[in-house]
């Protein structure tokens, strides 16, 4: 016979958790008020006038067929802990979260299978909702969105025709519409590209005109092109032999028209407005490093074509004051004066057969050596320690300094989407350079004087004094490199060979996709090949169905072949007929589909109002709950003032760079343009850290599945020994997951011991930002709080009420007092692992009375609902509450309880500890001696021994010379 029927297991549980989950979702207690729009609530909102609102998110999940795994669910449970505390203080909260529906994993099982990817991505949704909902996540459940319905990536379209129809003000430092733009070209107040008046432009000059300022645009990009996958592939899916990850193709590097995005136009604010955000400074350096924002000189190097043509090699360089020490160029091999600059015929003669590449003209070195570099990545072509490459153009440039001839190469190690395309070797003052130049038997000359003891076989790049730097109009030696740097960009500029400017690494932004499973463009093409953006009553341009997902395949090595996008193979969805204002007309729509970022550069805006089908968000909704305060940034430069956003976003920092530097692009153009009010997306980031679990590999370096892993102890104490199907596997720790065969669903924590343990041993295991270890065994230490917990307040046995309604005593008082001052201040601050400490502690204080007050027992069950909502709210139903305590005030601390009446004073005898003792914490120096040299220890040790010295520091510390 069972005699605790009523004890907390993982069976009771459950049943308590999804009871809970019904009843939270039948009576929408997340739902949070909106101000206006389709769900105007302003009286409720009023209700949190005093406290405030507060936005918590998280970054969009992407609806794997494998579903969650324990590691997931860390940044949830950690976002939503706080969104709970918050509740409890009074503000207005929302909590949400949709789903990032366009992706690659879908269209490559399209691709296999045949089964359109919605329908896989439906079924993978259904999936996460039930394991999200089982875990007792307080969402606001209307506001779940997807990236693939219509009516969501109707407004992703809409943002890019807006986007599309708006130009960079460069005076005015933002967007405007493009109407505006062409309004000052009439009146004459911005120049034409020519000079000329607009009115004598033809309409295509007008038009190009135009085009080349729009924020999106089409134009001839670099990239990875596979001919016998058929798609475009991003460097990651690029192997270091310049092949594809999947089916191992060979790759290469083409220019193909792609639609882009101009955020080199924001570079400037994007890196600025960093210090107005609170971010991990980590995260912010990775932005910073990224948009990679550099002073220094842009120099043009004059070169006479083989044809007899006068060109310039521009190039950009953060130590002009090093041009002296220029004794080569090396061009990327996309640059396009590659090819006016290859000499015809065979190789002059006397050119230096190292430099040739073994090949019998210049023509042919080149052609093949470009033919090399496109089958390798961006990644390999700069890798540390890679040997130095390259091949003569057979074409000499001038240094604008020496006037001396310098030869032009061809190199890999310069990528064309990095600065000009174009270096100058500087041997002297830059390694890789070094290397180059050694190989190639170049001219080595220091600019700068390297110190002593310098290594000769080394480049020196740091301070010091200019040396070898002179001509008839200037000279540098003996200037420090930032004297020098000054005084040769004023030469260059007053030569007219140069001048002063800064560059990024930022480059813009390639947004199409060659493939099926995303969002189509807005755009269609007249007769002429002129873009158009579509109107707002044409949206959404829905995807079609395809016969085939997968893209037109080619002969592996078809170097000429292009890529034909599945929404190509439907004519009669590509070719219609429109009227866009001036008749109906014929129109091609853009086959190509929009990177999956778009959607998720803005799902945070449509979880404000996501019913509102007349504006992507109602200005007044986004206004109040991501508004910017008047006061300025805590710990940023003086006069920043805060920028607005979501007040707390929780993801991953792998996505810390693209996924945040996109949204903020868009962010800011939509600000620009007058849709929203807040000039940044997430005003507080926060990294949480990585589960890691054990992982197994066999002897062929192989992971095998985790759970079918044996453990044997090992003798005497040793390490364990571990097996699968009797042979031995070697264990390491590992990022948890499918790839490493160790992940562990969330489903088994649920069926094992409830989701409210789950939740409190992920947030007990360290803090949030940091890395932790995965230890299924451990989680039974969370479930025995809980079950104490449970104990505190209903019987085992019967089922009843344990609870007394009798005064606390005064030690239990301070004790509560204490833990509602920690936790609170725990919660605020995301320390969810010392919160679970505190909370533990004190339910051991409890556990420990002969029967816990009522009042006790209320307290520490209001202070665990962030953490354990489920068992919370039970125990609060219990104690004969109706309504939910989702709302229920937290607990104030009395500030009187906070404060110690007593201390322990620690007395010395010459130096050393001999006694403690309990004294009023407001002690005088005078009475803490008195009670110290009464301390019958103190009385026992002297024995009669002379006190020469009593140093008092009360109320804490006594030291006593005697002798």
């Amino acid at each position: 016979m069972n005699e605790t029927p009523h004890r907390y297991t993982a069976e009771l549980a459950g049943r308590i958790e999804e009871a809970w989950q019904d009843r939270w979702e039948a009576e929408g207690t997340f739902h949070a008020p909106n101000p206006a729009g389709p769900w105007a609530e302003p009286e409720a909102v009023a209700t949190f006038e005093e406290h405030g609102k507060l936005l918590v998110l998280d970054m969009f999940p992407y609806p794997s067929g494998a579903g969650l795994h324990v590691g997931h669910p860390l940044g949830y449970i950690g976002t939503d802990v706080f969104a709970r505390y918050h509740r409890m203080t009074g503000k207005n909260v929302l909590h949400c979260l949709g789903y990032d529906a366009f992706g690659l994993p879908a269209e490559q099982y399209a691709v296999q299978t045949g089964q359109h990817p919605r329908k896989t991505t439906e079924e993978n949704m259904v999936t996460m909702r039930r394991q999200l909902r089982r875990l007792g996540l307080g969402h606001d459940d209307r506001r779940s969105i997807a990236t693939m319905d219509p009516s969501y990536y109707r407004w992703t379209q809409w943002i890019f025709t807006q986007i599309f129809e708006s130009w960079y003000d460069e005076r005015a430092g933002r967007a405007r519409p493009i109407s505006e733009l062409v309004a000052a070209f009439e009146r004459g107040e911005r120049p034409t590209p020519d000079g000329r008046p607009w009115t004598e432009l033809s309409a295509d000059e007008q038009r190009a005109a135009v085009d080349d300022e729009r924020l999106a645009y089409s134009s001839e990009a670099p990239v990875n092109w596979c001919p016998g996958l058929g798609t475009v592939l991003a460097n990651e899916e690029v192997t270091a032999e310049g092949r594809s990850e999947r089916g191992n193709y060979p790759v290469f590097r083409r220019s193909l028209s792609q639609w882009m995005m101009r955020i080199t136009k924001y570079a400037d604010r994007l890196a600025d407005d960093l210090d107005r955000v609170d971010w991990p400074e980590k995260v912010k350096a990775m932005q910073r490093n990224w948009i990679g924002r550099s002073q220094g000189a842009q120099v043009a190097f004059a070169v006479t074509t083989p044809a007899g043509e006068q060109k310039a090699i521009e190039v950009f360089t953060t130590r002009p004051d090093t041009l002296f020490g220029t004794t080569f160029m090396v061009l990327a091999p996309e640059h396009p004066l590659v090819e006016s600059l290859v000499a015809p015929g065979e190789w002059a003669e006397g050119t230096n057969p190292v430099w040739t590449g073994a090949e019998a003209s210049p023509s042919a070195a080149v052609s093949a050596y470009r033919l090399a570099a496109s089958r390798k990545t961006d990644v390999d072509r700069q890798s540390e320690g890679k040997d130095k490459t390259g091949v003569f153009t057979g074409s000499y440039a001038t240094n604008p300094v020496t006037g001396e001839q310098i030869p032009v190469f061809v190199g890999d190690y310069v990528l064309m989407g990095y600065g000009t395309g174009a270096v100058m070797g500087v041997p002297g003052g830059d390694q890789r350079d070094f290397e180059f130049a050694t190989k190639f038997g170049l001219p080595i000359v220091h600019t700068v004087q390297p110190p002593e003891g310098h290594p000769a076989d080394q480049a020196y790049a740091g301070a010091g004094v200019t040396i070898n730097s002179s001509n008839a109009q200037i000279s540098l030696d003996g200037m420090s490199v930032d004297e020098a740097k000054e005084a040769i960009i004023a030469w260059l500029e007053a030569s007219g060979a140069g001048h002063g400017t800064v560059t990024y690494r930022l480059r813009d932004w390639l947004f199409s996709r060659q493939r099926y499973w995303g969002e189509p463009f807005p755009i269609v093409y007249d007769e002429d090949g002129h873009a158009h953006s579509l109107p707002d009553s044409m949206l959404p341009v829905e995807l079609p169905e395809v016969p085939d997902y997968s893209p037109k395949t080619f002969e592996p090595d078809d170097v000429t072949s292009a890529p034909e996008p599945p929404l190509s193979r439907v004519p009669e969805w590509v070719n219609v007929e429109l009227d866009l204002g001036d008749g109906p007309k014929r129109y091609r729509r853009e086959t190509n589909t929009m990177p999956n970022w778009a959607g998720s550069c803005w799902y945070y805006l449509r979880y404000l109002d996501p019913a509102n089908d007349r504006v992507f968000v109602d200005p007044e909704v986004e206004a109040y709950w991501m508004a910017r305060h008047e006061s300025t940034v805590e710990g940023a430069p003086e006069g920043i003032t805060d920028p607005g956003g979501v007040d707390l976003y929780i993801g991953g920092v792998e996505h810390a760079v693209l996924h945040l530097l996109y949204a903020r692009f868009w962010h800011k153009v939509l600000f620009d343009l007058g849709y929203i009010d807040s000039e940044e997306p997430f005003r507080k980031y926060f990294s949480q850290g990585m589960i890691q679990a054990f992982a197994y590999t066999d002897s062929r370096g192989q992971y095998v599945p985790a759970e079918e892993v044996e453990e044997t102890p090992g003798p005497d104490g040793a390490e364990p020994a571990f097996t699968w199907r009797g042979q031995p596997v070697r264990r390491e720790y590992g990022k948890i997951g499918k790839s490493l065969k160790n992940a562990v669903s969330p489903d088994d924590m649920y069926a094992t011991f409830g989701a409210d343990t789950f939740r409190v041993y992920e947030m007990s295991m360290g803090p949030l930002e940091q890395g932790r270890p995965w230890e299924t065994r451990a989680v039974v230490g969370a479930q025995r709080f809980l079950q104490r917990l449970w104990r505190n307040v209903v019987d085992e046995a019967t089922g009843e009420l344990t609870v007394v309604d009798t005064p606390m005593d005064e030690a239990t008082r301070r004790a509560v007092a204490r833990a509602i001052d920690g936790v609170g201040r725990d919660y605020h601050a995301l320390h969810f692992n010392t919160a679970v400490a505190k909370l533990i502690e004190l339910n051991n204080t409890l556990t420990k009375l002969p029967a816990v007050p009522r009042e006790a027992a209320e307290t520490i069950v209001v202070m665990t609902a962030p953490v354990a909502p489920h068992i919370a709210e039970e125990l609060w139903s219990r104690l004969g509450h109706p309504d939910s305590l989702t709302y229920e005030p937290f607990p104030k601390a009395d500030p009187a309880l906070l404060v110690e009446d007593t201390v322990t004073c620690v007395i010395q005898v010459q130096g050393k500890v001999r006694d403690r003792i309990e004294v009023a914490a407001d002690i005088s120096d005078a009475d803490l001696e008195a009670a110290a040299l009464a301390s019958e220890k103190i009385v026992a040790l002297l024995d009669g021994q002379s006190v020469r010295k009593v140093i008092v520091r009360a109320p804490k510390l006594v030291n006593i010379v005697a002798g």
